[in-house]
């Protein structure tokens, strides 16, 4: 692993050799010069990761050079070491990106406290960048699979709302199409992405303690409050809320919603106080909202406060033109996952999950493609990997027997499939894993019958 690297400037000579042999004791990679000129030289060829920079040197003063580092490299931690009493130069200095100064005579153990605390600081920014890095990959636009129609009018809904300063979004669709993948890559492409994206579901929450969720609770609002506790609503201040399953909210807590979207302010349980907040709700449903308001369960009012801007997601059997692509998305994200090699799926296979309704959705064809690529040993994921119910609900026409008559006296079935196996192998001119792939078998299966019908020994 490499060393931290740690640049001393300073044109005492005795300075600079203490602060060398106590910084290599520590651990770390230690460079140093005596003026403004040889610092920006080593930066420019060693890279430091901080530099101890005294304010006074010859030539080029310690500020003029930590100007010239930080427009070679902003990442780089500068210390300012000055004379005792300079302050006003030190909050220049400050000004100019120093990260900390420490003034002359400085103690040894204060100056290694300060350099720790600096790289701690650094590398806590570093991860802060790389995990914002990842969630914009993780939520970003080619998370978002379809190139149907259907797919191309939430996309361009989704970017606008991203854009927008619009408070209030509902989305809907049965369950399994994506609707908190959707909420999540408008908040992270939106202005609001450096804040909290929290998420609630409504219906797996009791009516009791969702209030306390979402707006929180001071200290002996109820029996086990023992401590003051901050909602949803106060933590995602500046980010998103989201509301999942927003159409199994009780009634009552739907007008505390309301009066909550119309004025932004709310009350903790049992205080007074009223807190202003600025969030993005975002709600989402499964339900026929329309229908639950003619059944009195949802409130009129709040159907059109929160529908402000409505995006609906389709079901999977109406954008059928983006079921290969999902396939091969997530063929590649289980492949990273568990270490495997597919690199497709049969045509046999294919034209079973282009058939079949998927009731479940998007997250049902994911746990499909997660298991098959799980079982699989092979590089192509075929007919076997794929559920029962998948295979059985089928039309008959994808079996590719539809035509086949069965004789009026019947047939050995045991002779069939031992024809079948001999067709496939010469074929395939005696290759396994041709011949197993014609009957849509995985290798295994296919050696298993080769052995059965003695073609194996």
């Amino acid at each position: 692993m490499r060393k931290t690297k740690i640049l001393v400037v300073d044109d005492e000579h005795l300075i600079r050799w203490s602060l060398e042999q106590n910084l290599k004791k520590q651990g770390y990679d230690v460079v140093s010069a005596g003026n403004g000129e040889d610092a920006l030289r080593i930066v420019r060829e060693e890279q430091p990761d901080l530099v101890l920079l005294d304010i006074q040197l010859p030539g080029i003063s310690g500020l003029e050079a930590l100007e010239k580092i930080k427009e070679y490299d902003e990442e780089i931690l500068v210390i300012m070491v000055t004379a005792h009493g300079a302050l006003e130069t030190a909050v220049h200095a400050m000004r100019l990106g120093a990260y900390d100064y420490i003034n002359k005579p400085f103690n040894l153990d204060e100056m290694s406290i300060v350099i720790r605390k600096a790289l701690e600081t650094s590398d806590l920014r570093r991860e802060v960048q790389r995990l914002r890095s990842e969630q914009s990959r993780k939520f970003g636009p080619p998370d978002i699979i379809g190139a149907s129609r259907h797919m191309k009018n939430v996309l361009d809904m989704m970017e606008k709302v991203a854009k927008s300063d619009a408070s209030t979004v509902l989305i809907q669709g049965e369950s399994g199409t994506g609707k908190e993948l959707v909420a999540k890559w408008i908040h992270y492409q939106s202005a609001r992405a450096e804040k909290p994206f929290v998420a609630i579901n409504c219906a797996a929450v009791p009516a009791t303690l969702l209030e306390s969720e979402l707006f929180g609770h001071e200290k002996g609002a109820f029996t086990d409050a023992k401590a003051m506790k901050k909602g949803l609503f106060e933590l995602a201040d500046g980010g998103t809320v989201f509301l999942d399953e927003i159409g199994d909210m009780e009634m009552g807590m739907q007008a505390k919603l309301l009066r909550f979207l119309e004025e932004r302010t709310f009350r903790r349980i049992g205080g007074t106080k009223a807190f202003a907040v600025d969030v993005r709700i975002i709600s989402a449903t499964n339900r026929d909202l329309l229908k639950a308001i003619e059944e009195k369960n949802f409130r009129n009012d709040l159907y059109y406060r929160l529908q402000v801007i409505p995006i609906y997601l389709p079901p999977l059997r109406e954008r059928k033109e983006d079921i290969l692509q999902l396939v091969n998305h997530f063929i590649e994200v289980f492949n990273r996952e568990f270490n495997k090699h597919v690199t497709g799926i049969s045509k046999m296979a294919e034209k079973l999950l282009l058939e079949y309704h998927w009731p479940g959705n998007i997250r049902e064809l994911k746990n499909v493609i997660e298991r098959a690529i799980i079982l699989g040993n092979e590089d192509t994921l075929l007919l076997e990997h794929l559920p029962l119910e998948i295979v059985a609900k089928a039309s008959n026409q994808t079996t590719g027997l539809a035509t086949f008559k069965l004789p009026p006296d019947g047939v050995d079935i045991e002779e069939v499939e031992k024809e079948l196996i001999r067709q496939s192998l010469e074929m395939s001119e005696w290759n396994q894993s041709k011949a197993a792939k014609k009957l849509n078998l995985g290798i295994d299966a296919f050696r298993y019958r080769m052995k059965k019908f003695g073609f194996l020994k």
